[in-house]
């Protein structure tokens, strides 16, 4: 069953400590009315045990403008579509196919995740107005001192990581849009930092119900995901399988003076037709559009958006589409800065 007490924490970091030990989690002391730790995974307990981790250090997405009126504190998200809850594989956060794995231990500076969560807490730590959003399970209030920072009660937020997709061992675990991840805000600089993390055991093909792997997709890669996006050896014995991208979400218009003139347009990057019966594009809420017919090698194809059901809100949204058997192949965002020039086409 998905993960209880999923939700959202937004307070002021004040205080960090490295991973160490045998399950070794990077802790940040979070105030706002009471005290919080932030506690994230930087090693897997299965093998391969080495993070993978990617950091958008320009972070841009439909999700900040419901974070910046939240107030501080934790707050409980359903896992749905629509609103906060993060999902990586359906939310469009960031390219999957980007994360590298980092051990948390490297000796020297800037080589490891300690040092990566350090530099970005630190920064936080130091600007008076930098807030930190945690996406994770809840736990506490505990009748009892914080291990780490000694406050009382003890209370915080873990499982800052993927949260489906997971091997036999962690499978009650999973869920759709319940994914961790930690967002850093720099209002001095103006800036988004998120920083999101997966373990090398879990896979980027899951059920839509259940959040589990999708074996077939996860286990054997194909032919069109070896040409187009190359697996990633990440350790020995175990590969990324990326979304492959054979069809790109190249382009859309979204802020129409004419509603019926809304469009999205797509790109084949494989040498081979492609016929598209059975794909589908997808909305924020997922809501989903038929695609039909055959796209050539290197061709695009503008398809207009013509039923009420699928939404391309001006004030920000995801578009996703899917294959045949219900598979990502690709994923973008925009905000509403994006859309805000009338009549003008987001180039992605």
């Amino acid at each position: 069953m998905p993960i209880n007490g999923y939700g959202i924490l937004k307070g002021k970091a004040i205080d960090t400590i490295n991973g160490q030990g045998l399950h070794p989690h990077f802790q940040v002391k979070i105030i706002d009315d009471d005290l919080f730790r932030i506690a994230i995974d930087v090693k897997s307990q299965e093998e391969p045990s080495t993070v993978l981790y990617y950091a958008d250090e320009n972070f841009n997405h439909p999700i900040l403008k419901d974070l910046v009126t939240l107030s501080f504190g934790f707050q409980e998200l359903e896992s749905q579509p629509g609103g906060m809850a993060l999902d990586f594989i359906r939310g469009n956060l960031f390219d999957t196919s980007k994360m590298k794995p980092l051990p948390y231990n490297i000796p020297g500076p800037d080589g490891d995740l300690n040092d990566i969560f350090h530099k970005y807490a630190e920064k936080a730590i130091s600007m008076e107005n930098s807030e930190i959003y945690a996406f994770g399970q809840r736990w506490g209030p505990e009748d009892k001192r914080d291990p780490y920072f000694g406050f009382t009660p003890g209370n915080g937020i873990h499982d800052i990581h993927m949260n489906q997709g997971n091997d036999d061992n962690w499978e009650n675990d999973d869920g759709t849009w319940q994914d961790g991840g930690i967002i850093f805000h720099y209002p001095d600089e103006n800036r988004w930092v998120a920083v999101f993390l997966a373990f090398q055991s879990q896979c980027f093909h899951t059920d839509d119900i259940t959040g589990h792997a999708i074996p077939e997709a996860c286990k054997v890669p194909t032919a069109a995901a070896i040409s187009v996006a190359p697996i990633v050896p990440v350790s020995s014995g175990s590969v990324i399988v990326p979304i492959d991208k054979r069809v790109r979400i190249i382009a859309a218009l979204i802020n129409s003076a004419n509603p019926e003139e809304k469009n999205v347009t797509i790109l084949n990057a494989t040498p081979e037709s492609i016929i598209l019966n059975g794909w589908k594009l997808a909305d924020r809420n997922k809501m989903k559009a038929d695609l039909s017919g055959t796209l050539n090698a290197g061709e695009t194809m503008t398809i207009p958006i013509t039923i009420d059901d699928f939404t391309l809100p001006k004030d920000g949204g995801i578009i996703t589409l899917l294959d045949s058997k219900g598979l990502k192949v690709d994923g973008v965002s925009y905000t509403e800065e994006n859309a805000s020039k009338e009549g003008w086409t987001i180039v992605f």
